[in-house]
């Protein structure tokens, strides 16, 4: 049954830079909307690993433009953020819309493993 709250699966190298709060953010494309709010991970490798988190916002914007909104363009030239993504979107282009999706950790949350 379906508690109604959203649900992320996430690669499970990332799971743990969520539970550590190192991880504050995530981009998509072409999945299910995401909205402001109270969220679930689910990591890929393990169904019963999870991790509550507070969405508090989501942007539409080219992927070309997502290392500069989120402070990162050091870490993330374009062709290091592109073929990161193409590991999980293989057609996916510099001039796609993503949605990112910006979560801070919950303070009353709970993460399984």
């Amino acid at each position: 049954m379906n508690d109604g709250m959203q649900t992320l699966g996430v690669v499970g190298r990332l799971f743990p830079l969520i539970l550590s709060g190192e991880k504050t953010s995530t981009i998509r494309w072409r999945e299910p909307r995401i909205v402001p709010g109270l969220m679930t991970y689910v990591s890929d490798d393990d169904a019963n690993a999870t991790a509550v988190v507070n969405v508090v916002r989501c942007t539409d914007m080219p992927l070309d433009a997502v290392a500069a909104f989120l402070g990162k363009t050091d870490e993330w030239p374009d062709e290091v953020l592109l073929a990161g993504m193409r590991e999980h979107y293989p057609a996916i282009e510099l001039t796609e819309i993503v949605q990112v999706i910006e979560h801070e950790p919950c303070a009353d949350a709970h993460a399984s493993r």
